[in-house]
């Protein structure tokens, strides 16, 4: 989260800080026009040192099974990665098979850099709703690896103790709004029925997207609807006044994950935001005491669940066939499953992750009871474009200055168009 919540700057950067640990760079330096050529695959990565080892030790076992393949592989941090594959992609010599984040793919996939895969046949491997959702203008251009998604984390033994009743799943908003208001009434002074987030913009889009309004940028559009945006903020305003979400002063200072500065964790929140990736490192602080509930929805449903992280492959490969048969391979072998864990998050096929649930720990568990909650009504995932970024960081410092009374909503609200209007003229 951002300042102590770098949220869904997590989602966007690659699929959480449990999975995306930085690794160092390895495996072949060889340029990406080696991988080209008959029966050579040429693969590139990010991740964890863990994700690295396993990467390769799953290619090993494909090779050893597909003799006529050789396999060719570069790995790096997330930094890097991002650093080097715009050259590639300038100079035409991006490797067969990449690493593929849901915050770039659109990109990546408009300017025609990666190939179409609608063909491959992927049933009873991905579920179709999730495939619907990561199609660009109508064409699959990554096959997803593993699933991610958004929900809400709650005390459930201290809500208990107050007699405050639990949350439920499939809410509206009107239902959490009503629920943070009467959970208000039976907790002490000093604890907080919900966490104030009117500073993270992801976390006002849900709102938006349950409306029916859309998300604040899709299809090179910029789209903040300002009934909408008021309706959300003045909302927040009033439970500030009231009591409902900590002041502004002690929401800044929290950090997520810490077990004395997170919101929940150190027993100041009862119910906070929470990601699949995260919930491992969440479910930590408070061992056996915590649940999990879906994001509040509307008529269009509510929050997201889908993959983040994908394959794709290079529009200019010359064996495409044989990069999509791999990926395949990849995501659904049961063998492949076992070397390659969670080091990409929760498998996209069903039968892998089942294959792993008896040696799973409480934390991993965990995290898919959220996936389970978050899925039935989930909407798409919707990244700020790259070209956002001076958006995304201005609502953060203005939604802050609202948040202390230095400045009003409408000031910021014209501020926020401003930006908007300039990152929609950069995806032009």
């Amino acid at each position: 989260m951002i300042k102590g919540k770098r949220w869904l700057k997590t989602l966007t950067m690659g699929v959480l800080a449990a999975v995306m640990v930085t690794g160092c760079a390895g495996g072949s330096n060889s340029g990406a026009s080696e991988g080209q050529g008959s029966g050579t695959l040429k693969m590139m990565w990010w991740g964890s040192d863990a994700r690295h080892e396993a990467t390769k030790k799953a290619i090993e076992l494909y090779t050893s099974q597909h003799t006529d393949v050789k396999l060719t592989t570069e790995f790096t941090s997330w930094d890097g990665y991002w650093q080097k594959l715009p050259t590639l992609a300038a100079s035409s010599s991006l490797p067969d098979i990449l690493q593929m984040d849901a915050a770039y793919i659109q990109g990546y996939a408009k300017r025609g850099q990666l190939a179409d895969l609608s063909d491959l046949d992927l049933s009873g491997i991905v579920d179709e709703k999730v495939l619907e959702n990561i199609k660009i203008d109508g064409k699959l251009y990554g096959v997803p690896l593993s699933y991610n998604g958004a929900g809400l984390v709650y005390d459930k033994v201290t809500l208990e103790q107050y007699g405050i009743k639990l949350p439920f799943n499939n809410w509206t908003w009107d239902d959490f709004f009503a629920y943070a208001k009467e959970a208000r009434s039976k907790l002490p002074e000093d604890k907080y029925p919900i966490d104030d987030l009117r500073n993270i913009w992801e976390f006002y889009q849900f709102y938006q997207t349950a409306k029916g309004k859309g998300p604040i940028f899709q299809d090179g559009k910029f789209n903040l609807d300002k009934d909408t945006f008021f309706e959300f903020n003045n909302t927040y305003a009033e439970f500030q006044k009231e009591g409902v979400v900590p002041p502004a002063d002690q929401q800044l200072a929290f950090k997520e994950n810490d077990p004395q500065l997170d919101s929940l964790g150190s027993g100041k929140v009862m119910l906070r935001t929470a990601s699949v990736g995260s919930a491992s490192a969440i479910e930590a602080l408070k061992p056996g005491q915590l649940a999990v509930n879906s994001n509040p929805i509307g008529e269009s449903g509510g929050g997201w669940a889908q993959s983040t992280i994908f394959f794709s492959i290079s529009a200019n490969s010359k064996n495409v066939e044989q990069a999509k048969q791999f990926i395949k391979w990849f995501i659904s072998d049961p063998e492949a499953g076992k070397i390659l864990g969670m080091t990409r998050g929760i498998p996209i096929d069903d039968k892998v992750y089942a294959s792993l649930e008896t040696n799973l720990t409480d934390g991993e568990r965990f995290g898919k009871e959220l996936l389970d909650v978050a899925k039935p009504k989930a909407l798409p995932f919707y990244p700020a474009p790259p070209s956002a970024e001076d958006f995304t960081a201005t609502y953060k410092s203005e939604m802050e200055s609202v948040m202390f009374g230095k400045v009003t909503l409408d000031a910021a609200y014209d501020v926020l168009v401003e930006k908007g209007k300039q990152a929609e003229a950069k995806m032009k």
